[in-house]
């Protein structure tokens, strides 16, 4: 324990000297050459590509992804299926049109919706519809909370979600409507929508292209902990209110944004309040012992540069913008696809490994545990590979193991599964990679509505998912051919996105349209160049 105080401390009068006495000439030099390494603007340059401020706001902001995890899963544990008879006449039917009342099958559920409501017979598929019309909250709080972020910040829209997710959230643990139970889950899951896009937003605004990586993976653990923690806490409370409000009452923690989150300098910056930028750029480079001197001056010439070359609308940016010209247009057309893709067959095929028999929590933990793999390894791939070849390697990971259960015998369930498996790892490197090509990808001024966008047509993927799944009672080998040809034509799309890693975050719209032409046309030369040949 000495050892190891001797060591803190050590380290403390190491900082202390290094902040108290100024950059050597190597230190110096040895930034700018860093500077120029990775292309740095103005505003990365000055709070620095990762330091304690970074840190600090991650370990702040991550934790959100659990109830992200949380709400979108919790259906498999509120709405499960059950075992029922009918109670008001043993002799009939459960389903027949003489039974007006149920019993139901308590030994693995306490209390369910589907008990509670019963929603059994010609009501069982309000639970799938329940669970349809959540995710498309997910689809709206995306567009919605993108647009305000983009119009208001990060910080204000991320706060108002955050309290809308707690308050429908134990509203609907309490309440006893089934329909009003159905609306104040789609108001949570608007409001988580918008947690997930404007605090992703807000990591990639912040930290520099050397880490980017690592952050944007990092930023999906917690979502892979919340699905595996959902199982712990379904097997330990098994009465599905309770359930509700455990997984909702956490959301009060993050009200303490409001005071812990600050907001993008990029934001900032892009919206012209260059005073408010330069403050909270100040305040990151001094946690991150850099110096300050310079940031105002830098920052006011760096806006009058883009004053110069920016257009006069570049400041705010809307849905159409990602369309209204040919480069951006088809970048976005392409990125969408993919998050399709993610959308469809993450969820697909855990809903396809969650139909093996067996126990429920179970299944569930084991489905949840096998992202983790997948997720760890895509900080590796990403780092060595770039965005395009991860994500073109993981859709047709995905791709190839889900069309070979076609070509296996339905009574391999073993094999099955084992192949869904490898799916669903494919996708759980696709879904940190997609965030990330999307966040690089599209320029700052549509950033959030860009990612919203995207994120909405991934909830479209989402909502049909379980009807694909549930095709297998049409035909055994339907389901794995739809989640097997998916994800290959979304690998093909990518083959025409230009690679983002390395390069700085397109701030203008000019700046979106530009960025991959050149490599597109540099490819596009040396085609020709080769045909001569």
């Amino acid at each position: 324990m000495a050892d190891k105080t001797d060591a803190n401390q050590g380290i403390e009068l190491q900082h202390q000297s290094e902040r108290e006495a100024p950059p050597s000439t190597d230190k110096v030099t040895a930034k700018a050459e860093s500077d120029r390494k990775w292309n740095l603007d103005p505003i990365q340059r000055a709070m620095g590509q990762l330091g304690w401020w970074h840190i600090l706001v991650c370990a702040v902001v991550f934790p959100l992804k659990f109830p992200v995890a949380w709400h979108q899963m919790s259906i498999i544990f509120l709405g499960p299926s059950v075992n029922y008879t009918c109670a008001s006449d043993p002799s009939l039917d459960r389903c027949d049109s003489g039974c007006t009342s149920w019993s139901y099958d308590n030994s693995t559920f306490a209390t369910t919706i589907t008990s509670e409501w019963d929603l059994v017979c010609g009501n069982a598929n309000l639970v799938k519809l329940s669970q349809t019309i959540f995710m498309f909250g997910i689809l709206v709080g995306g567009v919605v909370f993108g647009s305000l972020a983009d119009k208001y910040g990060r910080r204000p829209p991320l706060v108002v979600a955050v309290i809308i997710q707690l308050v429908s959230g134990v509203g609907a643990a309490v309440i006893g409507s089934f329909w009003i139970f159905v609306v104040l889950r789609f108001l949570t899951a608007v409001a988580t929508g918008g947690t997930m896009v404007t605090s992703f937003v807000l990591v990639m605004e912040i930290i520099g292209p050397k880490w980017r990586e690592l952050f944007s993976v990092l930023y999906q653990i917690p979502f892979n902990l919340g699905h595996l923690t959902l199982a712990g806490f379904a097997y330990f409370l098994r009465e599905w209110r309770e359930l509700q409000f455990a997984l909702s009452i956490f959301s009060v923690l993050m009200l303490s944004y409001y005071w812990l989150v600050p907001e993008s300098p990029r934001y900032l910056f892009t919206s012209g309040n260059v005073d408010g930028a330069v403050t909270v750029l100040e305040q990151a480079a001094k946690r991150n012992n850099l110096q300050t001197d310079t940031i105002r001056n830098d920052i006011e010439q760096y806006a009058k540069e883009k004053s110069r070359t920016a257009s006069a609308n570049a400041s705010k940016g809307n849905v159409l913008d990602l369309f209204r010209t040919p480069n951006m247009r088809a970048k976005t057309l392409y990125m969408c696809f993919n998050w399709f893709v993610c959308g469809l067959a993450f969820f697909g095929v855990a809903q396809y490994i969650g139909h093996a028999g067996g126990d429920i929590y179970t299944n569930v933990a084991i489905s949840a545990a096998l992202e983790l793999p997948g997720t760890l390894l895509c900080i590796y791939m990403m780092k060595a590979y770039g965005r395009k070849k991860t994500l073109i390697f993981s859709n047709t990971l995905t791709g190839i193991s889900m069309l070979a259960i076609a070509f296996v015998p339905s009574s391999a369930s073993t094999l099955n599964v084992g192949l869904a498996s490898v799916g669903l790892v494919g996708m759980s490197i696709s879904f940190p990679t997609v965030y990330l090509y999307a966040g690089e990808l599209f320029p700052t001024v549509v950033r959030n509505v860009g990612i919203g966008t995207a994120s909405m047509i991934a909830r479209f993927g989402s909502m049909i998912a379980p009807f694909v799944a549930g095709m297998g009672s049409i035909a055994y080998w339907l389901p794995p051919c739809i989640f097997g040809l998916v994800p290959l034509v979304g690998a093909f799309c990518v083959f025409f996105l230009p690679e983002t890693q390395g390069h700085p975050l397109p701030e203008t719209l000019e700046d979106g349209e530009n960025f991959g032409k050149r490599q597109a046309a540099v490819t596009g030369a040396n085609g020709v160049e080769n045909g001569k040949h």
